[in-house]
């Protein structure tokens, strides 16, 4: 259980063994963090998953000196410490959170990793006035920032500049197969076919907040329904398309928002005010839209606007003839 932050200690009330206990632990915390970082890149990613290796094998090194000391110090019992003891204490953002953001936001977090213990033990020891204290936390310091160079000679070692473009352009593929491609459908799919309804409505009844609520109804029902059959179509596992959840997520709130977007319009009193509004919404989406696909899909953009501009008028035309009819 997390322990509140009234129950934490006080990292100035700590003692030199409490000190070192701290670091020992999460010296193990990172570097299981960096082999749960290499487990999950191994398949996809192999040198990026070397490098964390040796980043794992780095803080299993300095955990060692660490213990080394304690015993020299204090004996082989070591107290158990962790950082959420401690109030201020730098925390670690969790493995899966982290994980499923992409290669390049692992690359980052890890190297904030070591940004963030060497911050905290250079203005620790800058703050404490006994001379052992203050020589322990500068050893510290000196260490994660030695390890910020270790980290970069691993990179060196296993990451050419070759091997690192084929990572990226590998990394670039799944984001655009697992994000982008569902996303890019279900706003495509929530801005051309809620307009048929919606302006349908808007022209038969002129109220706007009978029209808000048809809009309402086809953007959420028609979010869940993208969402749970992109989800349900394929799970990813020979296409390489990513997980099926996050392919559903992606696909259905942007389904929900592409209709959203000229529906709430309709929310302002006056129905030709409004519909104006939605009608420059409706621009928008479809300049969006075609900006995507030249974007990601490498759409040559003339293409790109040409066909959503068609299906969106068309699709637009269909909705206001039928209700106005």
């Amino acid at each position: 259980m997390m322990l509140g932050f009234a129950h934490r200690r006080r990292f100035d009330d700590l003692t030199e063994q409490e000190v070192l206990a701290l670091a020992i632990s999460s010296e193990e915390d990172d570097g299981r963090i960096y082999r749960g970082y290499a487990a999950h890149l191994r398949e996809d990613f192999p040198a990026s998953a070397a490098i964390f290796d040796g980043m794992a094998v780095e803080e299993d090194e300095h955990r060692r000196r660490l213990i080394d000391l304690h015993a020299r110090r204090f004996g082989d019992v070591i107290p158990l410490i962790r950082r959420e003891h401690v109030a201020g204490f730098y925390a670690r953002r969790p493995t899966w959170l982290v994980e499923n953001l992409g290669l390049e936001r692992i690359r980052d977090e890890a190297a904030q990793m070591e940004r963030d213990a060497e911050r905290f033990y250079t203005a620790a020891a800058a703050r404490s006035s006994d001379p052992d204290t203050r020589k322990l936390l500068g050893d510290l310091a000196a260490a994660e920032a030695g390890h910020q160079h270790k980290a970069g000679a691993l990179t060196d070692a296993h990451l050419d500049e070759d091997a690192r473009s084929d990572e990226d352009n590998a990394a670039h593929r799944q984001f655009v197969l697992t994000w982008v491609q569902p996303g890019l459908a279900g706003l495509m799919d929530g801005s051309v076919s809620t307009l048929a309804p919606i302006f349908a409505t808007a022209f038969a009844t002129q109220d706007t907040w009978t029209t808000f609520l048809v809009g309402l109804a086809a953007s959420v029902g028609a979010g869940i329904s993208m969402g749970f059959t992109e989800a349900a179509s394929d799970d990813g596992q020979i296409s390489g398309r990513g997980s099926p959840w996050k392919r559903g997520f992606a696909s259905g709130i942007m389904t929900t928002i592409g209709g959203l977007g000229h529906a709430l319009p309709y929310l302002i009193a006056d129905f030709w005010t409004a519909t104006v509004v939605a009608l420059v919404v409706v621009f928008i989406e479809l300049w969006a839209i075609a900006w995507i696909q030249n974007r990601y899909m490498q759409t040559p953009f003339v293409k790109a606007v040409f066909q959503v501009v068609v299906g969106g008028a068309l699709v637009f035309a269909a909705g206001a003839l039928i209700g106005s009819g």
